[in-house]
């Protein structure tokens, strides 16, 4: 990991994220939020990972990215994260990958947690990477 954060190895966290973040679905988005009363793309994977056991993630896609180390797309495993490139050239959106080439992530404002396949035709093609917790 390249960046410092307070992650302490915790056998099934991944997974576990994973399935809480799936449980989430239908939470509405608030920009900042890190609970079930509204999250961000960010703060549903602290929140996630908190409920997994696994505290001091930062509340940021980019730092967050930083902390994860690259995964091809045939490897992922739930609880990976999936790292989007919106509107600019960096990484400005996270995701949860939940099996099945699906993923779960806070989209915007307005808008629910939601559970979106790899082939949805607006996240396919800004998809920039994805990355694993070592955990």
């Amino acid at each position: 990991m390249h960046e410092a954060a307070r992650v302490v190895a915790r056998p099934g966290a991944r997974a576990a994220a994973a399935g809480i973040a799936a449980s989430l679905v239908g939470t509405p988005y608030r920009f900042g939020g890190t609970s079930p009363s509204g999250f961000d793309c960010s703060g549903l994977v602290i929140y996630s990972y908190g409920e997994a056991g696994i505290a001091g993630l930062p509340h940021s896609a980019a730092r967050l990215e930083r902390l994860t180390r690259p995964v091809s797309l045939e490897d992922l495993k739930p609880g990976d994260l999936l790292f989007f490139r919106l509107s600019e050239k960096k990484t400005s959106h996270v995701a949860i990958y939940v099996g099945d080439r699906a993923f779960v992530h806070a989209p915007s404002g307005g808008r629910r947690v939601e559970r979106v396949s790899f082939d949805h035709s607006y996240w396919a093609p800004r998809l920039g990477r994805a990355g694993r917790l070592d955990l």
